[in-house]
């Protein structure tokens, strides 16, 4: 027999109802805000599904870098997309900005607790792929790096040190004092320098100029004094490299030869007629070989 409720009874039911609701989401918005403190220097936006791949763009790109990638890949593969602070419409930070960059990279893999991870990095995300492999971090697979070095400071500077290079010089303060127009024509110029699709020139000196000033002077020197080259030799599995055979095969044969020299099991793919960006310069032959590694 069921025996109706009392006023009295319906409110303190109500209020029980209304008290649990409250905490959990007071409890929801901590979750919230406590993941997105935990991952202040990355984005990351998830599509697709099965086998986890972890998508790094390059300097000053966002995630978008990988939008015909991901629609290639997304229905046998869960892309996890990464745009890092002071690019896109990520906010800058004001702690080191690489390593901190890093280090969110390797809590989201292991909070994620990845099994057979994938990594594919292009340029400074191909350089943070190997920075994450060399320290073995658990879940990941195999990695493919894309026109990306180890030690890019080494290829540019002259008896390279990575002590010798400092953060506040005068070409960093002419950087950050450069006028919107000027840093907008440098940005169209680096463009075209990395880019031989027309197509896309205009997208990359976008994102150049969108970025935050700050992360774009600091950020660089950030990898400039990066020397990954002796932590390659901890990586215990084979890594993919497509190099942009660019300005001629022979010299990047050389850089490419000395800067992975320690690294025991690797397969170099010398791309042609491709500039920095291999993904717009010669897609078929780089999506071709993105699937071959993700098989």
């Amino acid at each position: 027999m069921n025996i109706p409720a009392s006023k009295g009874q319906i409110n303190i039911l109500k209020n029980i109802i209304m008290k649990t609701f409250t905490i959990t989401f007071a409890l929801l918005v901590l979750f919230s805000l406590s993941v997105s403190a935990s991952f202040q220097s990355i984005k990351v936006e998830v599509k697709g599904k099965g086998k986890p791949v972890l998508l790094l763009a390059g300097f000053t790109c966002t995630g978008d870098v990988w939008d015909a990638t991901v629609s290639e890949i997304s229905e046998n593969n869960e892309c996890h997309i990464v745009t890092y602070a002071g690019f896109g419409d990520v906010l800058a930070i004001d702690t080191l900005w690489l390593q901190t960059i890093k280090e969110d990279l390797g809590k989201y893999i292991e909070q994620n607790k990845f099994k057979d991870l994938s990594i594919i990095g292009h340029s400074m995300g191909g350089t943070l792929a190997l920075w994450l492999a060399s320290e073995k971090k658990c879940g990941i697979k195999n990695t493919m790096v894309i026109d990306a070095l180890p030690c890019m400071g080494a290829m540019m500077i002259p008896n390279y040190s990575s002590e010798t290079i400092t953060y506040n010089t005068s070409y960093s303060q002419n950087m950050l004092n450069m006028s919107d127009s000027d840093f907008s024509a440098m940005a169209l110029n680096f463009a075209k320098f990395m880019c031989k699709n027309t197509l896309k020139h205009e997208q990359i000196a976008d994102w150049i100029k969108k970025s935050d000033r700050k992360t774009y002077v600091y950020g660089y020197v950030d990898l400039l004094k990066l020397d990954l080259r002796k932590e390659l030799s901890n990586i215990d599995f084979s890594v993919t490299i497509l190099a942009a055979a660019n300005p001629s095969r022979s010299m990047v044969e050389k850089h490419y030869n000395e800067q992975y020299a320690l690294l025991n099991k690797k397969e170099i793919i010398y791309i042609e007629d491709s500039a920095h960006f291999i993904m717009y310069d010669q897609y078929d032959v780089y999506i071709e070989n993105v699937k071959q590694f993700l098989d």
